[in-house]
């Protein structure tokens, strides 16, 4: 996926790596490193999923037929308002 910086050379009151923190991966294979990173890009995408479906379920009641009965209460806002070109958090 291309360089990943580490913040050893940036100040930050982190006092260890953010992409390996404990050193599981030090000392791994390649083809390891490569199953372990495959393995988190498709959690990301499992997480989107299903913050997708709760958004739908809260928004459109009964559009997710799974989550029908588990007491989502309906969002009366706009999801979509953080991508507007007027938002602002204060």
């Amino acid at each position: 996926p291309g360089y990943f910086p580490t913040f050893s050379e940036l100040p930050h009151p982190v006092p260890f790596n953010l992409f390996d923190p404990f050193g599981f991966s030090k000392n791994a294979s390649p083809e390891k490193k490569a199953k372990g990173l495959l393995a988190e890009v498709n959690n990301g995408r499992l997480a989107m999923i299903g913050l997708m479906g709760f958004l739908s379920e809260a928004k459109v009641p009964g559009s997710v037929p799974a989550l029908a009965n588990v007491g989502i209460r309906p969002y009366a806002g706009e999801v979509m308002a953080p991508f507007d070109a007027n938002f602002h958090l204060f």
